[in-house]
């Protein structure tokens, strides 16, 4: 794929781009429709699995790149840069090494419950997903999130045992994530590459996100849009001057901004046919 568009756009999808309790993107609409005018690539980075977004992608009619689980793999479609093949590149620890010592942390005492400790019906029940969209969150490849049971004392021990084998744990709009030394920086990073290897023009990177989990995301980014949160534990710290901060909170906030960066890097408005 040969682009010749000046952004390339990174966005979060809980809180941000989906409303944090209907996962409703139609306030976005009108933002969405310019930037597929413009043909400006659209990169979903989420805490989801591959399964949930590439569900995802088919309702927003998107057929960019996409970065699953927190950063642990970005998925390229076939045919998108010079493979004729689907790509794969993955940064981080396979699920089933992250189980393996969730498993021997429970072992020494501490209380919590992840999504290999759930059925489908549960999860469903706690996340307010249907059934079919409980199940693709279950099909993970490198992270684990979990629910904490336990107190905040308990959570620090448990963070430096998670640290004793290489783990990170970052904090998401619903769960605690457990995975691997990687994060949703390095699938931009690693895309921003691909993309200027393909440009015609200079490209910079717009990065949107509400929670703590995506704040490596937002400083990596050229651009960084901090959507107004739900939840005041989840805001981000303000300061930067790469920072954009919006009035409204989820979908209506990331319309709201990312107009107001497409007009500031000249993009004229395309009535949506």
């Amino acid at each position: 794929m040969t682009t010749s568009a000046g952004l390339v756009i990174f966005t979060d999808l809980d809180g941000t781009l989906l409303d944090h309790h209907s996962y409703d993107w139609s306030p976005a609409m009108p933002a969405l429709s310019q930037v597929r005018e413009h043909r400006i690539p659209l990169i979903l980075n989420s805490s989801k699995t591959a399964p949930e977004i590439a569900h995802l992608r088919a309702q927003l009619s998107n057929v960019d790149p996409y970065i699953v689980e927190n950063g642990a793999a970005v998925i390229v479609p076939a045919h998108y840069f010079e493979s004729a093949e689907r790509e794969v590149k993955t940064f981080g620890t396979s699920r089933d090494q992250v189980l393996a010592v969730l498993s021997d942390c429970r072992s020494q005492g501490f209380r919590f419950q992840g999504f290999a400790d759930m059925t489908v019906d549960e999860l469903a029940e706690r996340t307010g997903l249907a059934f079919e969209a409980a199940e693709r969150a279950m099909d993970r490849i490198a992270t684990e999130p979990l629910v904490w049971e336990d107190t905040d004392d308990a959570l620090r021990a448990f963070q430096a045992v998670l640290a004793q084998h290489d783990l990170n744990m970052l904090r998401g709009g619903r769960f605690l994530h457990v995975m691997g030394r990687f994060d949703k920086a390095d699938g931009l990073r690693w895309l921003m590459q691909r993309y200027r290897q393909h440009a015609t023009s200079e490209l910079k990177s717009v990065a949107l996100g509400d929670s703590p989990n995506d704040w490596q995301m937002l400083a990596a980014a050229d651009i960084a849009v901090v959507i107004r949160s739900d939840c005041p534990a989840n805001e981000l710290p303000s300061g930067g001057q790469f920072m954009i901060y919006s009035n409204h909170r989820g979908p209506t906030g990331w319309n709201e901004c990312v107009l107001s960066i497409l007009n500031q890097h000249g993009y004229a408005y395309r009535p949506t046919r």
